[in-house]
C-alpha cells in the first residue's frame, strides 16, 4: 500500500476518514459518493474496505505523529508548546476522529501510541517542573486529560455541538482551567 504523499491524496484520505466515522456501514461506493469522488478513484486508493481502514490508520498515525513532532514540545514555554500542539492536532481532526472510532483495528500501532504517551508525559512533566501545570496529577494523568479534552471537543465540533471558530482556544482553556467556575467578586 503506497503512502499518501500528494496534497490531494491527503485531502481525499481525510475526507474518507470523516466519511467512515459519519457512515460506518457505508460501502466503498457509498463512501466515494459521500466525498464526491468516483468509485474508480477510490479503488485506486484501496480495493477493499479492510485495505481502506488499514491505509487510513497508517496515514492517521503518521499525520498525528508528524503534528506532534512539529509542535516542538521541548521548545519555548509549555504554554506556547501546548498552543502549537493543539493547533497542529486540530489540522487533522478528521483523522483523529477516525482513529478514535477505529483504534481497536490498529494492532500494529500500539508502539506508536506508547511513543505518543511517553512524549506527552515528558512534556507535561516539564510543564509541572516549570510550575505551569498542576502537580497533584501525574504527568500521565495530564496526558490522558489532554487527549480526552482534545478528542471530546473535536468530536463535539464534528457533531455540531461546539463551533469550529475558537475551538483551539476552547481546548486550551478547558484543559488548563477545567470546568471550575471562577470566583465572582464579592463571593
Amino acid at each position: 500500500m503506497a503512502a499518501a504523499s500528494a496534497p490531494q491524496d491527503n485531502s481525499i484520505l481525510s475526507a474518507l476518514a470523516l466519511a467512515m466515522v459519519n457512515h460506518p456501514r457505508a460501502s466503498l461506493q457509498e463512501l466515494a459518493k459521500a466525498i464526491g469522488i468516483s468509485k474508480a478513484t477510490l479503488y485506486r486508493f484501496c480495493r477493499t474496505r479492510e485495505q481502506l481502514v488499514d491505509r487510513l490508520i497508517d496515514h492517521g498515525l503518521k499525520a498525528m505523529d508528524s503534528a506532534l513532532a512539529q509542535a516542538r514540545l521541548e521548545e519555548g514555554t509549555p504554554r506556547e508548546a501546548l498552543q502549537r500542539l493543539i493547533a497542529l492536532q486540530l489540522e487533522h481532526r478528521e483523522l483523529a476522529a477516525f482513529l478514535t472510532y477505529y483504534w481497536n483495528n490498529a494492532e500494529a500501532s500500539e508502539d506508536s501510541y506508547t511513543d505518543w504517551e511517553q512524549r506527552l508525559d515528558a512534556f507535561f512533566l516539564r510543564g509541572q517542573q516549570q510550575g505551569v501545570f498542576r502537580i497533584d496529577f501525574s504527568a500521565a494523568a495530564l496526558t490522558e486529560i489532554w487527549l480526552s479534552t482534545f478528542l471530546g471537543l473535536a468530536d463535539a465540533e464534528r457533531r455540531g455541538r461546539v463551533a469550529r471558530a475558537g475551538l483551539a482556544s476552547l481546548v486550551e482553556r478547558a484543559f488548563l482551567q477545567g470546568a471550575q467556575a471562577q470566583p465572582q467578586a464579592g463571593t
